[in-house]
Formats: structure tokens, sequence, C-alpha cells
């Protein structure tokens, strides 16, 4: 027992049991995979602002844009479809075929010219949605080869847009999943609610962000508004520009070596239990089924669970439910059993294992919260350092005064001459910040003035 004292690790101890019970949470299951991975550090990163976002977005496009010869709008619903995830669409095309990507992702290409042709200034159509005739001028049709008047594309767009389904607006017509091009939504969007097809714009750019898995926001508070790409794993610990350090899998503070899933679990049951902890140690015992605390609210030692069992309060042994004022059926504190002593010793460790544990890392994040106001603190003072020693560094030769004349403007071209009276002149520099430099002294002098 020497060795419990830290609750360090060891090969002989084993702080993972096979039981029924759920006394971490979840945090001691360790055949759960996702609880041994932990990110790894050093993954390509790169910063991406609001102003190299579209550039970073036409980057993509223009390569799908150049390998399959589509339009613009043609290879944005691609990569959308996709995720942004330019080899994954790749290998789709070569396993699928082309015009199997084209319709999982609900890309319409048209192949001959005339069903792609404009409508006819004299014609006219009925819409099936309004159930109105609409000419040529008041109608659209996409390159599905759908045509509905104007109006009620207009509506379909809007209602789309503030669904947040401005990224795949698909065709109105029945059992059609062709998108529609967002030159057209923009198109017509922006005659009535102009202010919706800018919405309708910042959707289409910042998708490179929300659908895209290599790349992710900032979790930084206040938002910095830059966003973090990174070119090799996705599962990876990343620090911004701005700063901050944060695991790109969760969003999370950087926890390596811990698993995103048991820093997902830690990080709950702190928040949970942190200010709780003292109180349920000094006026609870655990469940020997469950391991969960039970709060005595009686004078009778049997109590019971939430989980159904009932243990004796002064040994924590699990008994039924019969009991007397003397005694509890079928259970007897004066009697040792060992088995009864482990599981006792192992609740307790469990629990003290947690509030080690706990108060190291509260007192980590503690310190780390104090050196960080710490540090703006000695950072502001460096700045305000540099600029003081920059204007004294690029002082103003703003003033030249003449001792003994009457005038600056009156002064001998030669310093530390006299006029015809014999009166000395000699140049005096003011500095900004008061005081001045004689210029009739060398260089140097004047320098450690």
């Amino acid at each position: 027992m020497e060795g419990e004292e830290d609750y360090g690790f060891s090969e002989e101890e084993d702080y993972y049991y096979a039981d029924d019970g759920d006394s971490h949470d979840g945090l001691a299951d360790n055949d759960d995979s996702a609880l041994q991975w932990a990110p790894p550090k050093g993954s390509t990163t790169k910063v991406i602002t609001k102003e190299s976002l579209l550039a970073a977005q036409r980057e993509d496009l223009r390569r799908v844009m150049e390998l399959l010869s589509l339009k613009e709008h043609h290879a944005r619903t691609l990569l959308i479809h996709y995720r942004w995830d330019v080899e994954k669409l790749l290998a789709v095309l070569v396993e699928k075929g082309k015009s199997c990507l084209f319709t999982e992702a609900g890309v319409t290409v048209v192949e001959n010219v005339d069903d792609d042709a404009p409508l006819s200034s004299s014609s006219t159509i009925t819409c099936d949605i309004c159930i109105e005739d609409a000419s040529a001028d008041t109608a659209t049709r996409m390159e599905c080869g759908h045509c509905f008047c104007n109006n009620c594309w207009t509506e379909h767009f809007i209602i789309k847009i503030n669904e947040g389904q401005s990224r795949r607006i698909q065709c109105m017509a029945h059992r059609c999943s062709a998108i529609c091009d967002e030159a057209i939504v923009r198109n017509l969007v922006s005659r009535r609610h102009p202010n919706l097809a800018e919405k309708f714009d910042r959707f289409l750019l910042e998708s490179y962000i929300e659908d895209n898995k290599m790349v992710k926001w900032c979790p930084s508070i206040p938002h910095c508004g830059k966003a973090i790409r990174v070119e090799e794993d996705e599962f990876c610990e990343v620090e911004c520009s701005c700063g901050l350090q944060f695991c790109f899998s969760c969003l999370s503070e950087a926890h390596s070596p811990c698993s995103c899933l048991m820093w997902e679990r830690w990080s709950k049951k702190c928040h949970d239990e942190s200010e709780t902890v003292n109180w349920i140690t000094v006026h609870t015992k655990p469940c020997p089924k469950c391991y969960k605390p039970v709060e005595k609210n009686g004078g009778c030692n049997l109590v019971s669970c939430i989980c159904g069992q009932s243990f004796c309060w002064v040994c924590g042994g699990a008994t039924g439910r019969d009991h007397t004022w003397s005694r509890i059926a079928g259970h007897s504190c004066g009697r040792y059993k060992e088995d009864r002593e482990k599981q006792t010793e192992r609740a307790k460790r469990d629990l003290y294992r947690y509030m080690h544990y706990h108060n190291r890392f509260k007192a980590h994040t503690d310190s780390f919260k104090l050196e960080s106001k710490l540090k703006e603190s000695i950072l502001d003072k460096v700045s305000v350092a540099e600029e003081r020693e920059l204007r004294l560094k690029d002082f103003s030769w703003n003033h030249v005064e003449v001792v003994g004349g009457t005038s600056e403007h009156d002064r001998p071209s030669g310093s530390g001459s006299s006029d015809d009276s014999g009166c000395s002149y000699r140049k005096r520099a003011k500095k900004e910040g008061g005081g001045f430099f004689d210029l009739n002294l060398p260089a140097e002098i004047v320098d450690r003035n």
C-alpha cells in the first residue's frame, strides 16, 4: 500500500475494474480504443484569414474546373458534396466514372445545346407551382430542364436560404435532385432582397470551412476571425496565429496525450463535481453495487441507493431490505470479510484518486490563467517601453536657439562664432521632451546627452 500514497501508475497497480459499476463515468473503459488515442503534434498547418479565404476556395475550384472541364457552380456543387476533399472526389471519379460522380452530387451537365437554349421571347409557359401563365422574360429554366416562373423560383430560394440550405438548393420539380445554378439564385434573390443575396454569397464562401473536414474556425473567444487548415492528419493539435493552441479534432484546448473522448468525459466530470466533491466526501458513502455516493437522511443504518441496492451505513456492506431496529437480516458488521474490505478500499481509492488528479488539474489550470494575465501585463509594459525608447531615438530637431543673440535667424553661419560686437553665439537644439542639445559639442557627446 506504500505506492498508493501518490496514486501513480505502476505495473502492480490496476485502477480499471471489470465490474458492472461505473465508478469513473467511463474514464476507466480500457476496452474503448477511443480512450487510448492521443492527438499527435507536428501536422502541417496553414492559417486562413478572411482576406485569404476566397483565394483558398478558388484554388480548389480551379483545380476541379480544369480537371473536369466544368463551370464554377458545378465544381462548387461537387466539392460541397464531397466536403471539399479533392482527393476523395478524384477517387470516386476513377472508381465509378464521371456520370456516377455527377449524379451522386446532383450536378446536371447539359450535353445538348438545344436543351439549354433560352426561352423564346414570344413563348409562354404554365408554371406547375402556381398554375399561372408566365412569359419568357418572367420565367427561368434550370439546366435540368425544369422551368417555372421567377416569382415561384424566388420564393423557393428565399425559403431555402432562410432554412440554412444555401449550399445545396435543389430544383423545385418533383423528385429532381439537380442543384440550382448559384448565379440564377443570386440574380433572382437580389432583385427582391439584396441583403439576403449577400447572405447567400457569405454562406457559399463559408462552406469552404463549414463543410471542409480539413479546415476549421479557430475557437478563440472572442473570435479572431481566422481558420486553420491542416495538410496531413485532421487528428492533431494546432496553433492559430492569435496564439491559441487547440485540438483540431474536438476544438477543445490542447489536451495531449489524453484522447478527445477521455478529455470530454474528464471536463464534464470536473464541471459537474468540482464544487461538490468535498461535500460528497464528508457526507456520503459509496454504494457497494454501483459505487455512486449515497447520503444518509435518517437515523436508520440501513440505507438504499437509487439502483435498488441496500447496504449498511456502518460498514458499507451490501444487505437485504429486511431489518429491525437492532439488526439487519442476514448481515453482521462484527463478522470480518476480506472481499467486503477490498470493495470498500477500492471505492475509497477511486474517490481519492479522482480528487488527487482533480486538485492538480485545477491547480495547473489556475496557474495557467494567472500566467496568461501576467503575460498580457508584461507585453503591455514592453510595448510602452519600446514606444518610449523609439521616441527618444527619433527626437525632432525642431527648434534651434542662438545663445546671446536676439534672433535665431541673425546667427552667424559658423558654430561657436561671434558677431561684430564680440558677442559669442552657440547653437542649441531643443529636445522634443524638454531640455536642449548643445550643437557646438562633438557628436558623440551630443548622443550621450
